[in-house]
């Protein structure tokens, strides 16, 4: 039983630009129990910044990643670097601008660590690229949040004034060198793209060696925490260390029962596409509606790939995902009707209630498990910020951003539901099925697709593969049993609730479960 073959019939290559055009991993998998002074869970940016500035400081670091390290979030993004994320900082700022009952905004003080933390993750990528003279493609660029409309240029002009006021090289221009009809922009000077792995891949070189390790496919299954440190419990052995840091993307580890609620998950697009003129100077994103975003990268041969991101929708929400791509082709052929596309991607993406990514301890009385998550689509600043903030605190030292990020700024924590536990010891078995009813409803299910089917209240996933033979799971999450969805694109049952993702066969390709699907057999009758 392998993995399914990519057939969705979209042109280009099916994987992720970064990752296509680097190199492989193969750091071996945990072999028994061990001890570090800190754990870091999860090998994408927060994660492997983390631990490079811990090493770097002098501690032993353990790196886990349940599969290669830089194939998750960060494999997959647009490697924007910037603190112009879309129209932020209004929001920031005023507290008029959304529900009080819902979240308390944060006023000009804590906006300004935002911008802060996101200037210095910028700054120290630019840093490490020099030191270790990275070739991954670095380059300053400025970014444009961008008007579509007469009412959008009147929020970008608030933007403006929102992010002056926080001491931000902003400005307002009325031409933006994108084709089409545009109404003006909000331009921050002296952001910065690059290629995410081949940056990443070099930092994390360095931390194998004088006490440090970087474990690939080992999955972390769970957390204890200890009065003078923590033990987490992996698919390898146990690895004990003073401290842990969840950067898994969502917290494979939600003691206080509180991210769950939150948080929702995203999944977005992107296509690579090759057009017949140069790509203007700039990262580009719309400021209101559907979100269009923009960049381009220089790929081989002296030639360029322009990135067209956008489409997003709620993780399992969505059984045709392919006809998002199709749309963001159209969209993309409306802007530069001469195109190729050379490759096609998705990512997934956690957004917090308030926009603000959780960076700092688990919750109140967890002060030995930090947490760095809900990055909302903007994570190379500040997920570099993260590591920055994340290794202060680790070192009790102070961090000047670190108030902005405080997980616990929500204060009370919603009860953990008390029937998911119930729910999960049920999960499997046997389903009865009439059996002419049950080949009418899996005769619609072609090759390398799947289904959810329902009969009597209860639900099965039916996953047909290349070769005809039908694999039926349990469709309950393994993290909180809401039921799974197929997603046709990316041949994957994706959960609607928080995002966890299974491949065709039910096995864990995204947390926060940790847990395969549970098979169910079919007796017919």
């Amino acid at each position: 039983m392998g993995e399914p073959e990519r057939n969705d019939g979209l042109p280009g290559m099916a994987e992720s630009y970064w990752v296509a055009t680097s190199p492989e991993t193969g750091f071996p998998p945990l072999d028994g129990d061990g001890r570090v002074d800190v754990t870091v869970i999860g090998g994408g940016i927060a994660g492997i910044t983390t631990a490079f500035l811990l090493k770097r400081a002098g501690l032993t670091v353990a790196l886990l990643d349940a599969d290669r390290i830089v194939k998750g979030a960060t494999g997959y993004t647009t490697a924007k670097i910037t603190s112009l994320h879309r129209l932020i900082y209004r929001d920031l700022i005023d507290r008029d601008l959304i529900d009080r009952d819902l979240i308390d905004r944060f006023g000009s003080t804590k906006a300004r660590q935002y911008a802060d933390a996101n200037q210095a993750g910028i700054e120290m990528i630019a840093s490490l690229v020099r030191e270790y003279n990275i070739p991954c493609s670095f380059k300053r660029k400025p970014a444009y949040t961008y008007a579509e409309s007469e009412d959008s240029r009147d929020l970008v002009a608030a933007e403006v004034d929102a992010a002056r006021s926080l001491h931000l090289p902003a400005a307002f221009v009325d031409d933006v060198p994108l084709p089409g009809r545009t109404y003006g922009a909000v331009i921050l000077e002296n952001q910065a793209q690059f290629h995410p792995r081949n940056y990443l891949l070099l930092l994390a070189g360095h931390l194998p060696g004088e006490g440090s390790y970087i474990f690939e496919m080992t999955r972390a299954l769970g957390i204890e925490e200890l009065d003078d440190g923590v033990r987490v419990r992996t698919d390898r052995g146990l690895l004990s260390s003073d401290y842990a840091v969840l950067a898994t993307h969502y917290p494979i580890y939600d003691r206080p029962g509180s991210y769950f609620a939150r948080m929702r998950a995203s999944r977005s697009y992107a296509l690579g596409i090759r057009i017949d003129e140069p790509f203007p100077e700039g990262i580009f994103i719309n400021a209101d509606g559907p979100v269009h975003s923009w960049r381009s990268q220089p790929a081989a041969s002296d030639s360029e790939l322009v990135i067209v991101t956008g489409e997003a929708h709620g993780t399992g929400k969505v059984t045709d995902t392919r006809a998002h791509y199709r749309r963001l082709d159209e969209y993309a052929r409306s802007v530069y009707p001469e195109r190729i596309v050379d490759y096609h991607w998705s990512a997934q993406d956690y957004i917090t209630a308030d926009r603000v990514p959780y960076i700092g301890p688990l919750a109140e009385g967890h002060n030995r498990v930090f947490v760095a998550t809900g990055f909302g689509k903007w994570g190379m600043a500040a997920g570099t910020a993260a590591g920055m903030i994340l290794a202060d605190l680790i070192r009790g030292r102070a961090s000047p951003w670190a108030e902005v990020f405080d997980p616990a700024r929500f204060g009370e924590q919603p009860e953990y539901p008390g029937w998911v536990q119930k729910s999960l010891q049920s999960v499997g078995g046997t389903i009865e099925v009439n059996a002419s009813w049950f080949d009418r409803e899996v005769a619609t299910i072609p090759p390398r697709e799947g289904k959810v089917i329902e009969t009597d209240g209860q639900k099965v996933a039916v996953y047909r593969d290349g070769h005809a033979t039908l694999h039926t799971l349990d469709p309950t999450c393994m993290h909180m049993a809401c039921t799974v969805a197929w997603n046709n694109a990316e041949k994957s049952w994706d959960c609607p609730c928080h995002g966890s993702r299974y491949d065709a066969y039910g096995r864990v390709i995204g947390s926060p479960t940790v847990k395969d699907l549970a098979g169910k057999e079919v007796v017919r009758r």
